[in-house]
């Protein structure tokens, strides 16, 4: 009996860059044509036939700057709405305009996932007096000056929603509301700031002697009161400096723990403890700070008609938080529309442990696991291969010379296709994998930029999209191209109109089904089959080669299909076609430095190859 047809495979869209243009309304207006919102709801239709399931919203709150990507967080309740900030509506556009967005993702059957920055704000209305240390750098939990008043920006009136009654929430936050700060507005000076409680209120220490200072003179009652505090952090300071900066070394400090509010300790362990990370850091200890967030989540999901969330900077923010928040926002998405919620953290290591753990730390137990990862080490395998690739070939002209000169010259790395998988979250969390080959932060010119060099990425994009394992997020970059002083044109352009990505992605969506068998049999060349199903999808075969000796194609012998069949490249990368054998194998080929997408000839959906995208998008048209 034939069962169902499989579901269609899931794929998520990242539907902006860094230097994304965008121009929203004007102050008394709602609606815009150049806005993003607005080219993203003309954009989405094409998005849903390429194969796309998922669109990664970027961050709509409202910013400290109008021109701010949302990162720069200030009011998490106003997507678009308020007169704050200079402006009503955000970068991206109105919350009329998010709205109409939202209507047109449902008509295309696409699922919306909100970009949710919860770590930190900025840019307060008005400044607050707190106490606070100075913390060292490289590891956050030495503290480096004895505590002081401070100046921060952390009053948030919030003036534009308070002109409507504190629409959606009536929380207006202060210091108290916050653990950590970037700027000291009466010192007027930069520094990491862990705010802390009033010392005073410490509980006095056990009665001790007068200790004569180095003066000779007894040290003050106020003095002595910190004299405990003081020695042990000086002397885990300096414990700490005759030790390499790594971070199993860290972990073989001891650091005595002020008592009291300070950082969050259910965070990555980077820096020593890793819960701050830029401007001013939420506190998530406090009992206001949860209710709020915790509302905000379900306010998310019931009435905004967002699907999930991808969850910004995830190893700053208590992890005990976020497994909270997100119990009760996927509980409200469950009574609200029956299905789960999605989330997505953002961990930035190459360390798969260290997702792991945050994954496991978060993740409900009573619920089936639905929280994923990025898959950091995994697009750090795509870099290092790039790059080994770039180095063989600007030495390969030399090498022999150089070696010659010296019997010390150091050779590049030979790069391995058959490497890529190891050390990565999709070895090891296929199921909570999100495979991304570049993003926002890591495009050319970002803090985290990672290179890669762009021949290679359709390789990489159809490592991610055409195997089974992992949730393959595609850039909007690489799609479209990217704007700013390091712009680059989309991925894989071909003649007039043609778009390499846009066609793996196609292939995902027609052909990648099926039992995987992977050759992984040469450094140099691999491939993988898909074997389809009995009731709706033939299957495919890929070819990735990378072989810079041969001047021809690279071969790759695998089973599949039936004797006899013909099966050709729909990239049309490869013009030869290829016979299976009687024993079912069939010879598959691949130029170098290129990747072939092999199908059964007529498989439905062929008819739709090669794929043409419009990557003008920023007409108003």
């Amino acid at each position: 009996m034939i069962g169902p047809p499989p579901a269609r495979n899931p794929t998520l869209f990242q539907s902006f860059e860094w230097h994304t243009p965008s121009t929203p309304p004007a102050p008394h207006e709602t609606h815009c044509s150049t806005s993003h919102y607005n080219r993203l709801t003309r954009l989405l239709p094409t998005l849903a036939d390429l194969g796309t399931t998922s669109v990664w919203l970027p961050p709509g709150c409202k910013a400290n700057s109008p021109e701010g990507n949302g990162y720069d967080i200030y009011d998490i309740w106003d997507l678009g709405e308020f007169q704050q900030k200079v402006v009503r509506s955000t970068k991206w556009g109105s919350k009329e305009e998010l709205d109409g967005l939202i209507t047109k993702a449902r008509e295309c059957g696409l699922e919306l996932i909100w970009d949710a920055v919860l770590s930190h704000k900025t840019a307060g209305d008005r400044t607050d007096e707190c106490w606070a240390v100075e913390v060292d750098k490289a590891d956050r939990r030495v503290e480096i000056c004895p505590p002081k008043k401070i100046e921060a920006w952390l009053r948030f009136d919030f003036p534009g929603r308070d002109q409507k009654g504190m629409k959606y929430s009536s929380m207006k936050w202060e210091a108290k509301h916050f653990n950590g700060t970037d700027w000291d507005q009466r010192a007027e000076k930069h520094a990491i700031y862990k705010i802390i409680d009033d010392p005073a209120t410490y509980p006095r220490p056990d009665p001790q002697p007068p200790t004569a200072t180095s003066g000779n003179t007894l040290a003050s009652p106020r003095s002595s009161r910190f004299s405990s505090f003081l020695q042990r952090f000086t002397s885990s300071e300096r414990a700490l400096k005759q030790q390499a900066r790594r971070p199993q070394d860290q972990a073989k400090v001891t650091h005595p723990k002020r008592p009291g509010k300070g950082w969050a300790e259910d965070v990555d362990g980077e820096h020593g403890n890793n819960d701050y990370l830029l401007f001013s850091n939420i506190d998530y200890a406090h009992p206001e700070v949860r209710e709020d967030i915790l509302n905000w989540g379900k306010w998310m999901v019931e009435d905004t008609g967002i699907e999930g969330f991808r969850l910004d900077a995830a190893q700053h923010i208590s992890y005990g938080f976020i497994k909270e928040w997100i119990r009760k926002t996927n509980a409200a998405k469950m009574e609200k529309t029956g299905r789960e919620a999605f989330f997505v953290g953002e961990i930035w290591t190459g360390e798969v442990p260290r997702i792991t753990k945050w994954i496991d730390s978060v993740q409900d137990p009573s619920s089936r696991p639905n929280v994923r990862a990025f898959d950091a080490p995994l697009l750090y395998k795509f870099s290092h291969l790039s790059e080994s690739i770039r180095q063989c070939r600007a030495t390969k002209g030399v090498r022999s010379k150089a070696t010659a000169e010296s019997k010390h010259t150091k050779t590049p790395p030979e790069p391995d296709l058959r490497t890529l998988l190891r050390n990565t979250l999709l070895e090891q969390r296929p199921g909570s994998a999100v495979t991304v080959v570049t993003n926002h932060d890591t495009q050319p010119g970002q803090a985290s930029y990672t290179p890669m060099t762009a021949q290679l990425k359709p390789l990489f994009y159809a490592f991610t999209l055409l195997r089974e394992a992992g949730l393959p997020c595609v850039f909007w970059g690489d799609l479209y191209g990217t704007h700013g002083p390091h712009a680059e044109e989309a991925v894989g352009l071909g003649e007039g109109s043609r778009s390499l990505l846009a066609e793996l992605m196609m292939c995902r969506k027609l052909f990648a089904y099926g039992e995987q068998r992977d050759y992984f049999d040469s450094s140099s060349c691999i491939g993988w089959t898909r074997a389809g199903t009995d009731n709706r999808y033939a299957g495919c075969a890929m070819v990735l080669s990378i072989d810079m000796q041969s001047k021809g194609l690279s071969v790759k012998k695998m089973k599949i299909g039936r004797p006899g069949e013909v099966w050709r490249d729909v990239l049309q990368n490869v013009r030869d076609e290829t016979c299976i054998d009687e024993e079912g194998y069939g010879a598959f080929l691949a130029g170098s430095m290129g990747v072939s997408v092999f199908v059964k000839e007529y498989t439905v959906g062929v008819e739709k190859f090669p794929v043409g995208l419009d990557t003008d998008v920023y007409g108003g048209r």
